[in-house]
């Protein structure tokens, strides 16, 4: 075979395998909303974010709404200003994933937030995946029982508190083709009274949910430590 034939057949070769590894590079992804908790940040989710990155995601697939006061955790709830962050990141990224579909995560308040509005857009069918993090989806014990609840907003009607008209209208409302919860026993926040469970279900735990997964982790690790599944739940 001439040189110019193999040279050619050489340039064929390299041209196919760069489409490939482009193709690869830029695979289409359901977008991810990723939902901090109460006076947290975006970047509280760097480690999940970075593992996203290293999985072939890129920055705009990620979506990382800032809601809420970051001085006073009391003051926020699940009605007024913090929903709008919320609400306009799900849009954007429903409106921008190449799938038509996204999946969303949330910590601590930032899940029951999440699904909240979920649940007022009525997109569960656009959410292949949702993981709530250490929610407290069926309440705290420490902001007491509706109505005779701790008083602030983050305990009242729009809050927290076990039986609280917000948590009770929640429950049940579908989320997402698959739902999971990642919880822990140890929680400071969801089991600072010293018990986790409400009615004898772990507070974090979803309605409905495929599978929940239990780490020996505090509160705030199990955002941070649990990437690697957290990625493994909406890969």
């Amino acid at each position: 075979m001439k040189i110019n034939q193999l040279l050619s057949k050489f340039s064929k070769l390299v041209f196919v395998s760069g489409l490939l590894l482009s193709r690869t590079a830029f695979a289409c992804v359901d977008a991810v909303v990723l939902v901090h908790g109460n006076t947290a940040t975006p970047a509280s989710w760097d480690n999940t974010y970075n593992k996203l990155i290293s999985e072939g995601y890129s920055n705009s697939d990620i979506y990382r709404p800032n809601w809420g006061s970051k001085t006073c955790a009391s003051c926020n709830n699940h009605s007024g200003s913090e929903e709008a962050p919320v609400r306009q990141a799900i849009l954007d990224a429903l409106a921008n994933s190449c799938t038509g579909r996204i999946d969303v995560i949330g910590h601590s308040m930032g899940a029951t937030l999440a699904a909240q509005q979920i649940s007022k857009l009525a997109v569960a069918s656009y959410v292949d995946t949702f993981v709530g993090i250490a929610g407290a989806f069926r309440g705290l014990w420490s902001c007491g029982v509706y109505p005779f609840n701790v008083w602030s907003s983050t305990c009242g009607s729009a809050g927290l508190s076990v039986q609280s008209p917000f948590l009770d209208s929640l429950y049940g409302e579908p989320l997402a083709s698959k739902v999971y919860s990642i919880k822990s026993y140890i929680d400071q926040i969801v089991c600072s009274t010293g018990t986790c469970t409400v009615g004898g279900i772990h507070s974090s735990s979803i309605w409905n949910e495929n599978a929940t997964y239990n780490y020996a982790l505090g509160h705030f690790g199990l955002q941070s430590d649990t990437a690697g599944k957290q990625y493994e739940l909406i890969k």
